[in-house]
């Protein structure tokens, strides 16, 4: 009888993590239907001979490249490749130096120990906590003030800013650094390395996975943002993505537009996939990636 009782309390389990498995993937399947129909939607949208914004279907009826190959050719309204070019030299330079920045920093906050380095961070983490369109105005007159704001000077005014807004994020690289033991730094230095050498040959390698992280940030932020390219940017010349396709969508331009609106959305995501591509083997590497000088 207890072997019996036993046995229909184990059947009972087995079918309840049965039923919860299922549940659960069940919801994690119209969890991803739900996340993919928009990007399907842009993505059929784009090829849509139909340039209004109206339809009467979900998606086209009629399919054509005719709004990839105006985005390219028809530049009496907006100059779409000129935007594409601006925001990708904005997104490789903020990416590097962003990089060497956070690193610089990180290494500084988790392996130095100076007098104001506490003060240091708590008012970088005060600072944090308040919303970053409050210092838009003021980073506008400080570039005015450096002769920044002028049409040949916005690219380097908008490194200069999407870089520098970067380097306050160094908590997150600080962290990851914290957790590798000194005992590194120290043997390494037992054996004659610098202190430029502990950085470069012990502790970038092992902060590969966070510098793969510093990257895709640091080249997201140009494609993504809106408000600060809006107050550095004043002609159309000068324009990110971000503006070019909200420019799409005024009302004066959103008939002929707004299928050419989905194809530079697609365009825009392909520099970004090829990134996240490149990058995901890194995440994998940590310890086994460094060496001693």
């Amino acid at each position: 009888m207890v072997k019996a009782e036993s046995h229909g309390l184990m059947h009972d389990s087995r079918k309840r993590r049965i039923l919860g498995d299922v549940l659960a993937h069940l919801f994690l399947a119209v969890m991803a239907v739900i996340w993919l129909i928009p990007i399907v939607w842009v993505f059929a949208e784009s090829f849509n001979k139909n340039t209004a914004p109206y339809t009467k279907t979900f998606f086209p009826t009629e399919f054509s490249l005719d709004n990839y190959i105006a985005l390219f050719t028809d530049k009496s309204v907006l100059d779409f490749p000129k935007m594409f070019a601006n925001t990708f030299i904005v997104a490789c330079f903020t990416c590097v130096i962003s990089i060497a920045f956070v690193l610089s920093v990180a290494y500084c906050m988790s392996r130095l120990r100076f007098r104001t380095r506490r003060t240091f961070m708590n008012v970088v983490l005060i600072l944090g906590m308040f919303p970053g369109i409050m210092a838009v105005s003021a980073i506008y007159f400080i570039l005015k003030a450096m002769g920044l704001t002028g049409d040949g000077m916005t690219i380097l005014a908008l490194i200069l800013v999407y870089s520098a807004g970067t380097g306050a994020g160094f908590y997150v690289m600080k962290g990851y650094m914290d957790t590798i033991p000194t005992s590194l730094d120290e043997a390494a230095l037992l054996d004659g390395c610098t202190r430029l050498q502990v950085f470069t040959k012990i502790i970038v390698p092992i902060c590969k996975p966070m510098i793969v992280y510093q990257a895709i940030i640091g080249f997201l932020t140009p494609w993504l943002d809106f408000v600060m390219a809006k107050v550095i940017c004043r002609t159309q010349s000068n324009y990110t993505v971000a503006l070019g396709l909200w420019l799409m969508l005024q009302k004066e331009y959103i008939q002929n537009w707004y299928a050419r609106f989905a194809a530079a959305a697609v365009l825009i995501s392909i520099p970004i996939a090829i990134l996240f591509i490149v990058m995901q083997r890194f995440y994998q590497e940590s310890m086994a990636g460094s060496v001693k000088g």
